[in-house]
């Protein structure tokens, strides 16, 4: 029996609106489920619903703020030798039409959010508008681009707190604001080092030397404030210290001997000692935050 191979069109743009939401990229949203394992509610169905939907609800806000910025660059990244080939709109896939439709039904979603989960959205609502003033004037300034990028992760944070009505340790909000900076640092020197100053305007303004030093700053200070975190807050967690440590070290050889890190989903995803180290790391703090446990 012979198959026609041909792609159906309205498929192939499926496919494309699919990809225009990124959703490998949705992997950074697992930080909003970060409360809820510190505060050791993992075993409460009605915590983890709740942080799974406001999990949920970043993933569709994360999604259209990629589209708003895939609009916007669209032109400049049809003259990027990567970004022309993997991004839907500059290689033609899509049009922009169809990119708005899917716009407008994520953020209705986001609106149907708001009745649900309040507090939630209105973290959400903060991101959203950093990221309109990233597309569209933030990242054309150095040094304050990587803070916008990393300031999306400590919202992530933030929102998980919300959903669960829980405190938490500013060392916490800390340790994730330095690890944030580390990645989006060696997302710079990356970028630098494939595309040089030509594949994103604020590279122009940047060196190698200069984003490694802020990289270097950035995952010391990342380990110290973890470290304070676990002595003053979590001492039970003193075990997974060793495993941070493991796994900053390994990322850190992913991009200098493996030329990863342009996207740190894909070095994540793509070396599997590295993505060991963070399972075990989260299968360490489930067990270690057991509750009854006694470590």
């Amino acid at each position: 029996m012979h198959f026609n191979k041909a792609r159906h069109p309205s498929l192939s743009q499926l496919e494309g609106l699919v990809r225009l939401m990124r959703p490998k990229q949705w992997v950074k949203n697992g930080f909003v489920l970060a409360p809820l394992v510190f505060a050791g509610e993992f075993l409460d169905r009605y915590a983890v619903s709740q942080t799974l939907f406001a999990a949920l609800l970043f993933c569709i806000a994360s999604s259209a703020s990629y589209i708003v910025n895939d609009i916007h660059d669209m032109e400049r990244d049809r003259l990027h030798p990567k970004k022309s080939q993997a991004r839907p709109l500059a290689n033609g896939a899509i049009s922009v039409k169809p990119a708005l439709v899917l716009l407008g039904a994520l953020y209705a979603i986001l609106v149907w959010g708001w009745f649900v989960s309040p507090r939630v959205v209105q973290v959400i609502a903060v991101y959203l508008v950093v990221n309109l003033a990233y597309t569209y004037v933030l990242k054309q300034e150095p040094v304050l681009d990587i803070f916008t990028i990393a300031f999306g992760f400590v919202l992530r944070v933030y929102a998980g707190a919300t959903a669960l009505s829980v405190p938490v340790s500013s060392w916490m909000f800390v340790t994730t604001l330095c690890l944030a900076l580390y990645l989006a640092a060696v997302k710079r020197r990356q970028e630098l080092l494939q595309s040089g100053a030509d594949g994103r305007q604020v590279l122009q303004k940047y060196s190698v030397s200069l984003v490694d030093r802020y990289a270097e700053m950035s995952a010391t200070g990342a380990l110290v404030f973890y470290g304070m975190f676990v002595m003053s807050a979590k001492p039970q967690l003193v075990v997974t210290v060793p495993i941070v440590l493991f796994g900053l070290f390994r990322y850190w050889y992913v991009v200098e001997a493996l030329d990863g890190g342009e996207s740190p989903t894909d070095a994540l995803l793509s070396d599997w000692l590295l993505l060991v180290s963070v399972l075990l790391w989260v299968t360490v703090c489930v067990w270690a935050l057991w509750p009854g446990q006694d470590v």
